[in-house]
């Protein structure tokens, strides 16, 4: 008999969940569910700023026509210039890649948040320290808003210009190309997040803001090779250029777009996403530093 109370004990025992590693599934499961939590918060502002934008199809299709503009002026333009040439290659690009390059830079630079201007409004008006006491992350809240607008910018802009091109330069680009430019159009979409967000921030130090922007536009134009290719730079600013995050912000996208290989694109995704990572950093800095500004002052 006394040999079968150890063994019932035991059996007892192994009944009875452990304390430690139950508090742990309990911590680890409201962790989940927060970061579940938070993942549908901010899921839900960018599908409803997706429905908003939708609603009025109208406005968003006026100002994509644009586009085609645009690229009527860039075919009459680089047809001349290859014309003068006299060749149908410059640096390794045809009239046909030109145009289809200029639509994916077009089509980002249409679709790139503009968040700098909304935030530099709501920290002169005040309105940033009401915001601050909501329930969410303010730059976080801004990424989904404007990532929920750009893409329906993003998707009207390419419905609308790539009929436009193909009449003017023939068809798109391979399969290939498409997957390696959208992914790289989503990096530089980031990149743009974070320099936008990042000028407008500087309302905190400075009254005016669109002056930066400015300066940062035309940097992006030149130096991210969206009026050129950065092929077609001096051999010499070729690599100062492309050590730059401006080019990771149209120049490869587009780049890939035309020219799809694969090691190039793993070369462009790796200094992409590490520019991404320092600005991320350096806005996260600064917001914090923002934001603690703003307590100090009694915002």
């Amino acid at each position: 008999m006394r040999s079968s109370h150890p063994n019932a004990v035991e059996a007892l025992v192994r009944k009875i969940p452990c304390p430690s590693t139950t508090g742990l599934d309990v911590h680890s499961a409201l962790r989940s569910g927060r970061k579940t939590e938070t993942m549908k918060k901010y899921w839900s502002i960018l599908t409803t700023q997706v429905v908003n934008s939708l609603a009025y199809p109208g406005d968003f299709l006026g100002r994509s026509f644009s586009i085609i503009v645009f690229m009527l002026i860039f075919a009459g333009l680089w047809r001349a210039t290859f014309a003068a040439a006299g060749t149908e290659s410059i640096n390794g690009l045809t009239f046909p890649n030109m145009l289809w390059y200029l639509l994916m830079c077009e089509v980002i630079e249409l679709g790139r948040p503009r968040v700098n201007r909304v935030i530099s409004e709501q920290v002169k008006s005040g309105e940033v320290a009401y915001i601050l006491s909501k329930p969410y992350n303010f730059l976080g809240y801004h990424f989904s808003h404007g990532l929920g607008d750009g893409g329906v910018r993003v998707i009207l802009n390419l419905l609308v210009g790539i009929p436009a091109v193909w009449v003017l330069a023939g068809p798109p680009p391979p399969p290939l190309g498409w997957v390696m430019a959208l992914t790289l159009a989503f990096g530089a979409w980031v990149l743009h997040f974070c320099m936008m967000s990042l000028i407008g921030l500087l309302a905190f130090l400075v009254e005016e803001t669109n002056s930066f922007e400015l300066i940062y536009q035309k940097a992006v134009f030149v130096l991210g090779g969206m009026l050129i290719p950065l092929d077609m730079f001096p051999l010499w600013l070729q690599p100062l250029a492309k050590s730059l995050p401006f080019a990771y912000m149209m120049y490869a996208p587009a780049r890939l777009f035309v020219k799809p290989d694969l090691a190039t694109f793993w070369q462009f995704l790796a200094v992409q996403w590490l520019w991404i990572a320092v600005l991320i950093g350096v806005l996260a800095l600064v917001y914090q530093r923002s934001v603690r500004s703003l307590t100090v002052n009694g915002g």
